[in-house]
């Protein structure tokens, strides 16, 4: 068995940078505990805030985001923390060397009914000389992150992970530790499984549509092949599965909030999930240009997304270029 420090410091990784993502395990560790203890912890429903997304907190959403943040900031390398839940970033006593962006708890929809939930996280170096605590300083690429992942909390809690060199999947032991269980993941090129949410049908782009619609189609369709869908509404558990056994997952651009460029956001969800997808061998686009190499505006800003098996996302961007040349 090989704790996921031992496997850090073996692949040569940062001993800042490891330390970090052990002290951001901790926090997860202690989020999957009040996840497991659930009613019995009175965490589960509704509270009566909302966040700056305009949503409404589950309280769950209000426990992971405290606990993350405290965690963190207690740390000398962390500089400052982005939240899915803050409007804007926190700032810590220590001008370290890291600035950290999370969503605290993906598809918090599915709390109450007990359904996968997760951790997104994305790490970046802090850019010198550094401004006096000013959000510019989180606005980077995704190509510049040197680590991301997410922890799933399911029937076992699972960290997947990259620093820059391949996707590794960690599973928490009963001991408390994470302990490498998949090593140098990879994802499918091919795949016969996709994952959207229908009911936006009628608000998609016309590309979108007649490539979900030939998807459909089956055998009978252009594609000449079948294909099943899925959904979980919970970002984490719909990128393990392409993880574990390929697919496509989409949440495209909708007409429902033109102004809008999507739903996901691209700094807590669409640049972490990115890097890992791409680290295992596939493709993240927002169906016309790479989700790694957008320059963000602002913190909270928003992406349309497509992930997975390599050869479908070049298929569903030629449908856009199509499109775009019609």
């Amino acid at each position: 068995m090989q704790l996921l420090s031992s496997f850090l410091k073996h692949n040569k990784t940062d001993q800042d940078l490891v330390e970090v993502i052990e002290v951001l395990m901790i926090a997860c560790k202690e989020v999957a505990l009040q996840l497991r203890e659930g009613a019995l912890a009175g965490v589960l429903g509704t509270s009566t805030l909302t966040n700056v997304q305009g949503e409404t907190q589950k309280k769950l959403d209000i426990v992971s985001n405290d606990i993350i943040k405290k965690v963190l900031l207690d740390n000398r390398l962390v500089r400052g923390v982005a939240s899915e839940e803050e409007d804007k970033p926190v700032w810590g006593d220590h001008d370290g060397r890291y600035l950290i962006t999370f969503d605290p708890l993906d598809g918090s929809s599915n709390i109450d009914i007990n359904v996968s939930v997760g951790t997104i996280f994305s790490i970046l170096e802090a850019p010198k000389p550094w401004a006096k605590q000013d959000e510019a300083e989180f606005l980077q690429a995704g190509r510049r992150q040197v680590a991301a992942g997410y922890v799933l909390y399911g029937p076992s809690a699972v960290l997947a992970l990259t620093t820059g060199k391949g996707v590794n999947m960690f599973t928490l032991a009963h001991t408390g530790d994470f302990i490498l269980t998949e090593e140098n993941v990879k994802v499918p090129e091919e795949t016969a499984e996709f994952a959207i949410n229908m009911s936006n049908q009628r608000f998609w782009e016309p590309a979108m549509q007649s490539y979900i619609v030939d998807l459909i189609q089956g055998e009978a369709g252009p594609r000449e092949k079948n294909y099943n869908m899925r959904w979980v509404a919970s970002m984490v558990a719909e990128i393990h599965r392409l993880l574990t056994r390929g697919g496509i997952f989409t949440y495209p651009w909708d007409s429902r909030d033109p102004k809008k460029p999507g739903k996901l956001r691209l700094m807590y969800e669409g640049n972490p999930m990115g890097m890992l997808i791409e680290q295992a061998g596939g493709g993240a686009t927002t169906c016309y240009e790479e989700i790694l190499d957008i320059e963000p505006g602002d913190i909270h800003q928003r992406v349309s997304v497509a992930m997975g098996s390599k050869k479908e996302i070049e298929t569903l961007k030629a449908y856009h270029r199509t499109q775009a040349k019609n």
